[in-house]
């Protein structure tokens, strides 16, 4: 309407105008009224393009800056969201953590983002672990250079590969529990051991053993400081990481020489990388690995931790856990190893793995960011914004899985119903090591089962339970930190 009666004036009474002025003037009218009618045709464009773009998904955003980050850490975390959902639905915004975020917690919204779209949503960590982990780690690039990482880290977890390695899993997993016999543990930290060394023995294979101490050490100083502030002060966690960081690189540095020399081949995710026919430089490789320690070790603990916390809440559970772990045992001659078969035939083991998944839900969700403005269910999910499939909110939900609150093994002699059950994630961004994950654990519950008891140490708190959120990093893993006594026998 305004450009029309912009116009309207204009050539309606123009011809006034031009009778008055001389050529010059004239000149300068035109002009600016060609001007005039430029800009108000881009302002009433740019109207119209805001007006038809969908809106934002419901919710509040809070505070300024902070969001409602306090509201989040005031309270479980899973409250929070599961409030959420129930005042506003599946998809709903809010402020955390200083980004404006996008929260989604159904099975279809989550495939949207993580499968049928995933290249416009790509993944998201802290500059603090970015650099920790080193810039070139699988987990902070898509497309091609992702793909080739993917096919390779694959190739060293794929059930071939692994099933080889049983008999070693097995003898870390004795050697841990032998250590911890008459001996009161924490428990998260004890798993913690075990798993990293499972991941130092599927990266390097029997080479482990000669660098397993330093690797430990530079490691275990590495990871107080990945979600420290970026602060390379002397005397800062941040510095004390970086500082760890780099020696670690140079352990990896004699161990690729070393094997170069060699010039053998071996079937473990070094050897994966190394054989390469594009090569990856030394830099990728070691940044590789220390992504791969990270994305192995706590994961895999916590569940193993929920594990032991689940079976001493049910004991019924944990009894029928036992009998089928001494079918296995009976099998064998004495001193006879598992092999791949052998932990095959666990499936109540399989069954209480998947359904301490779904309860304690360690992949709570994991971010994402929007690289382009994403209109779904008629909202839009701007360029920028963070973007949080609520992993829990779907594990717990009962549309999906009745009495979602009770630890119930028997409900996945029915597999569950595609992209409701996301455990190891889901998409081109999914764990490639649940595999080998699911093989550690089951070995190790064999053996606790059949050869050990673990109870409850009485003069310490039974079981304290906490929640560690880490800053802005695409895992929330709940721990529970657990006294037991490990004794031998039954």
């Amino acid at each position: 309407k305004l450009v029309e009666v912009t116009s309207s004036l204009l050539f309606n009474y123009f011809p006034f105008f031009i009778i008055k002025m001389d050529s010059s003037a004239l000149f300068f009218t035109f002009s600016a009224a060609i001007i005039i009618l430029y800009f108000l045709r881009c302002l009433i464009s740019q109207r119209h393009r805001v007006s038809s773009k969908p809106p934002l998904p419901p919710g509040t955003m809070g505070w300024p800056y902070v969001g409602e980050t306090f509201q989040l850490y005031s309270r479980d975390p899973n409250v929070f969201f599961a409030s959420k959902q129930k005042r506003y639905g599946s998809v709903f915004k809010t402020h955390v953590l200083g980004c404006p975020c996008v929260m989604i917690s159904s099975p279809e919204a989550a495939k949207f983002v993580l499968v049928t779209k995933s290249h416009l949503f790509k993944p998201t960590f802290p500059a603090s672990k970015e650099r920790m982990l080193g810039k070139q780690a699988i987990f902070f690039h898509q497309g091609d250079y992702h793909t080739k990482l993917r096919k390779l880290v694959l190739r060293a977890f794929m059930p071939e590969s692994i099933r080889d390695m049983v008999p070693d899993i097995e003898s870390i997993a004795q050697d841990s529990l032998r250590s911890w016999v008459g001996t009161k543990i924490n428990t998260y930290q004890e798993m913690k051991t075990y798993t990293f060394n499972v991941a130092l023995l599927s990266i390097f294979g029997k080479d482990e053993v000669l660098y397993r101490e330093d690797l430990k050490r530079c490691y275990y100083i590495l990871e107080k400081g990945y979600n420290s502030m970026p602060v390379n002060l002397p005397g800062t966690l941040f510095h004390k990481a970086m500082k760890a960081r780099k020696e670690l690189s140079q352990i990896l540095a004699r161990i690729l020489s070393e094997r170069r020399d060699e010039r053998s081949s071996h079937n473990d995710l070094l050897g994966s990388f190394m054989g390469d026919k594009e090569e990856l430089t030394d830099e990728q490789i070691a940044d590789n690995i220390i992504g791969v320690i990270f994305a192995a070790r706590d994961t895999t603990a916590s569940v193993m931790t929920w594990i032991l916390k689940y079976l001493a809440e049910n004991p019924n559970v944990l009894e029928a856990v036992t009998e089928e772990q001494m079918v296995v045992s009976k099998s064998k001659e004495e001193g006879e190893s598992l092999t791949w078969g052998d932990t095959k035939k666990m499936p109540l083991t399989s069954r209480v793995i998947q359904e301490t998944l779904r309860v304690a839900s360690i992949l709570s969700f994991t971010f994402r960011e929007a690289v382009e403005d994403v209109e779904y269910e008629g909202y839009l999910i701007p360029k920028g914004w963070k973007v949080l499939p609520l992993f829990r909110n779907i594990h717990h939900s009962a549309d999906i899985f009745s009495n979602p609150g009770k630890f119930d093994p028997s409900r996945f002699e029915v597999a569950p119903k595609p992209n409701t059950f996301m455990p190891f994630g889901n998409g081109t961004h999914s764990c490639p090591g649940n595999e080998l994950a699911k093989l550690e654990i089951s070995i190790m519950i064999h053996h606790l089962t059949t050869k050990y008891r673990c109870v409850y140490h009485l003069l310490y708190c039974l079981f304290s339970t906490f929640i560690r959120v880490i800053y802005f990093i695409s895992l929330v893993i709940v721990l529970i930190r657990g006294n037991f006594i490990i004794t031998d026998g039954q």
